[in-house]
């Protein structure tokens, strides 16, 4: 199961490759989209894990990455992560395009941190038709903005073999959060 993992991720890696613009993106200083990283861990509340962030920047108070997290025992998640000097638009961006992000399965993470994965209510704040003005409360505060899609392993997605697609779907779906 690890190879098959790791090999998923790689594939993702080189599809999202080919994804990834540089032009009309707010785009933190010393940005590389050539930048990326696989890890592999073992102890996600107690459970192995292995992602991919690509585009992958973080430096100081810059954060813009892409993680596609495989979380054993749980799921698949998606997230975008964005802090820095253009949180302002990225958050004007999301309200811009709410209906395009609305009921797509996407959740704001509404911790103190950017590190919760956990698919609970407590902690995630689902972008819906009906809760445009909950969101933007919701997004007043935030000092950082992550945005995630979770995948079931018990979704036909996954039993079919399409995490590459639902992957490419994710980033497509999130990337006008980034236009300029």
């Amino acid at each position: 199961m690890s190879q098959k993992v790791k090999t998923l991720l790689e594939q993702i890696h080189i599809a999202l490759k080919k994804e990834v613009p540089t032009r009309g993106l707010l785009l933190p200083q010393g940005f590389d989209s050539a930048n990326f990283q696989f890890v592999k861990g073992e102890h996600l509340l107690n459970f192995p894990y292995r992602y991919l962030d690509f585009p992958k920047h973080f430096k100081n108070k810059e954060m813009l990455t892409f993680r596609t997290l495989f979380w054993w025992g749980h799921f698949f998640v998606f997230a975008l992560m964005l802090e820095g000097e253009f949180l302002a638009q990225y958050k004007r961006n999301i309200l811009a395009h709410y209906s395009g992000f609305s009921d797509q399965g996407l959740f704001i993470l509404m911790t103190e941190t950017p590190w919760e994965w956990r698919l609970e209510s407590k902690y995630l704040l689902e972008i819906r038709r009906d809760n445009q003005a909950e969101v933007k409360k919701a997004l007043a505060s935030r000092t950082f903005l992550k945005i995630h899609r979770y995948l079931n392993f018990d979704q036909a997605a996954v039993r079919e073999g399409k995490g590459v697609h639902e992957a490419l779907k994710t980033f497509r779906l999130l990337a006008p959060l980034l236009k300029s």
